[in-house]
């Protein structure tokens, strides 16, 4: 029989080890659904945003997030940003672990404090605050609690509750309070088919979801922004960096940005615009005087990140840019502005998503974009100009800043463009050349590679390349699947003209054909094989989408071992989906040689997700025809 001395030790020991323990952020409370496919859970974050005035915002937020292995550590950030228009008033965060025991806590004069940019950049007074935790054991937890007050209201930060794939919310929530009722606006992306409660009026905005489960990613599909919650509140009066400003829709946001960030950035010294008056002397065609301007921007500048300026938004002078022979996008951008208008060409500043393939919102006005080049209008074919490459082609773009919505910034107003599209068969690569087969099983190659489009964009920078670079690149990404490869010699051609990129190269495989005293067999397919198979799901939940089209075309004279003969060969085989072609025809020239000609395209395009299984049986089909052996027998 136990005392009741005993009895009370023990509930005093247990009442203690409760105590010291929260069951709130115990990762043992979170419900099964929520755990699955997820590297963390969200289990409770807030923002809360208070607009005073226009030039006056406090944000507080707190975020309670449960990481369960060490893939959802990104989904933790213990950081603020600031600058010298935003002052952090509050600033902690405490770990707890699996149980909910804390076990570290931090106060603001723990974070770490640094700038907020890379190496890359001159000067810059954005920073951050952070901690840099380094997790003993999972899962574990982090509140995390900030509090800023900012006179630049340009910025009101978005609501995005779920932070890509792999995470899951048991409760998020936003809410803005507009005691002043000055007029906004709001944007409400992919609400339809989640759990949120929504309430709005002039005076506030509120938006909550709860028990979202996460979402797996699958290959091949859709960028999670395209699927998941998103809202977005703009002011109409705002103030950024002490500059106000007023706009509803983007005519009126580009008559802002002109006016107030733009104007008078684009002056040169006299003897600048003199000399490149002289550089054009006798060019008619402003086309061609536009590139020109551009070989000379190239030859004289180099990019350096400058986040000086408006919020960062606003551009170094051209001059000061001319004078010193560096600048970010937006001064090299500003500054070939500059330097076209001095010859009487119209150009444009532009700004644009870019890395990411990403639109500016063109119904939805807000501060958008990470990056600036430069419009040229050209009877409705416009050019559009990437400033901070020294080696980029005049008018080319590539897939950093292609295919996309851009805005434009005009004297009269923001217009909502599109770049260049560089579409499907656009991206072309063609190879031809001749192979030479030996007794012993080895081989010796010479072709010509000719890249264009996108395709171009992935190989002009191998002129940057020593040879040994070069080489090394050939043999560990290009053909990496053939072993023994050597590369005897390469030459490389950029047409920066006609955007054009060819390599014509020499190279030799040894133990490439598998040699018997039956037969000699050997896969046909030597310098393009292909063999990606898109995963297997039993029950696919997103869309099918392929990025990026392209075509490819191989040619090759194939000639066999002397004292070898054909025998009978394989038949055309031709497919043909929704989503491209694949065509492969062997065809004899003589006893000794024969022609190999591939036709490969593939269909940029967003496709159900019913599509998917035939999209990879097309795909399962080709990597299996792309090992396709010959066998050639000795001369009786």
């Amino acid at each position: 029989m136990i005392k009741k001395s005993t009895l009370f030790f023990l509930f005093f020991l247990v009442s203690l080890f409760i105590y010291s323990q929260d069951i709130e952020y115990s990762s043992f409370s979170i419900p099964k659904k929520l755990t699955e496919n997820a590297n963390a859970v969200v289990k409770n974050t807030s923002i809360e945003i208070t607009i005073e005035d226009i030039d006056e915002m406090t944000v507080y937020k707190r975020e309670v997030v449960t990481v369960l292995n060490k893939l959802g550590n990104v989904d933790a950030r213990i950081a603020e940003g600031y600058d010298n228009d935003t002052k952090i008033k509050d600033l902690s965060a405490i770990i707890y672990d699996a149980s909910g025991k804390r076990i570290k806590k931090y106060k603001e004069r723990d974070f770490l404090d640094v700038s907020a940019v890379g190496g890359g950049t001159l000067y810059s007074d954005s920073r951050v605050k952070y901690v840099n935790y380094i997790p003993i054991s999972y899962p574990y937890t982090v509140v995390f609690e900030s509090k800023y007050k900012t006179s630049s209201t340009g910025f009101i930060p978005w609501w995005f509750p779920v932070n890509g794939y792999y995470v899951s919310v048991e409760n998020s929530s936003y809410k803005i309070n507009n005691p002043n009722k000055i007029p906004w606006r709001y944007k409400k992306t992919n609400f339809k088919g989640f759990p949120i409660e929504a309430k709005e009026s002039d005076t506030e905005i509120f938006y909550s979801i709860k028990n979202q489960p996460a979402y797996k990613y699958e290959n091949s599909t859709v960028h999670y922004r395209e699927i998941l919650p998103k809202a977005v509140v703009s002011l109409n009066k705002f103030s950024l960096k002490g500059v106000a400003g007023q706009y509803t829709n983007w005519k009126e946001f580009g008559v802002w940005m002109n006016a107030k960030l733009l104007r008078g950035r684009t002056e040169l010294e006299p003897a600048t615009v003199a000399k490149v008056k002289r550089l054009v002397e006798g060019v008619e065609d402003p086309i061609e005087k536009a590139k020109i301007i551009y070989k000379y921007m190239q030859d004289k500048t180099r990019y350096i990140s400058v986040q000086v300026g408006i919020g960062g938004w606003e551009p170094i002078a051209a001059n000061q840019v001319d004078k010193v022979g560096y600048g970010d996008c937006k001064g090299l951008t500003n500054y070939t502005k500059a330097l076209l208008d001095a010859v009487d060409v119209t150009s444009y500043y532009t700004v644009v998503y870019a890395d990411e393939k990403r639109d500016i919102d063109k119904d939805f006005s807000s501060i958008q974009g990470n990056h600036v080049i430069l419009n040229i209008p050209n009877k409705g074919n416009d050019i559009w100009l990437e400033c901070t490459s020294q080696t980029m082609p005049f008018g080319f773009l590539g897939d950093f800043t292609d295919d996309r919505n851009v805005l434009v910034i005009t004297p009269e107003g923001g217009v909502i463009k599109r770049t260049t599209v560089y579409k499907d068969e656009k991206n072309l690569q063609k190879t031809a050349g001749e192979i030479t087969l030996k007794k012993d099983g080895s081989l010796t190659a010479s072709f010509k590679r000719i890249s264009e489009g996108l395709q171009y964009d992935d190989k002009f920078g191998y002129t940057g390349f020593t040879e040994q670079e070069l080489y090394k690149n050939y043999k560990s990404k290009d053909w990496s699947y053939n072993n023994n490869l050597e590369i005897e010699s390469v030459a490389l051609t950029n047409n920066k003209d006609d955007i054009i990129f060819t390599e014509e190269i020499k190279a030799s495989i040894k133990n490439y054909a598998t040699v018997n005293n039956a037969e000699y067999l050997f896969r046909v397919n030597v310098f393009n094989r292909n063999t990606y198979v898109p995963k297997r799901y039993r029950k696919r939940k997103l869309p099918l989408k392929i990025y990026r089209g392209y075509k490819n075309e191989d040619i090759f004279k194939i000639t066999l071992p002397k004292g070898y003969i054909l025998g009978n060969l394989p038949p055309e085989k031709f497919i043909n989906t929704k989503f491209g072609t694949y065509k492969v025809s062997i065809t004899k020239i003589n006893d000794t040689s024969f022609m190999y000609n591939r036709v490969l395209s593939i269909k940029e395009g967003v496709y159900p997700k019913e599509d998917y299984r035939a999209y990879r049986s097309f795909r399962r089909s080709i990597a299996k025809y792309e090992g396709l052996r010959i066998a050639i027998t000795k001369k009786l």
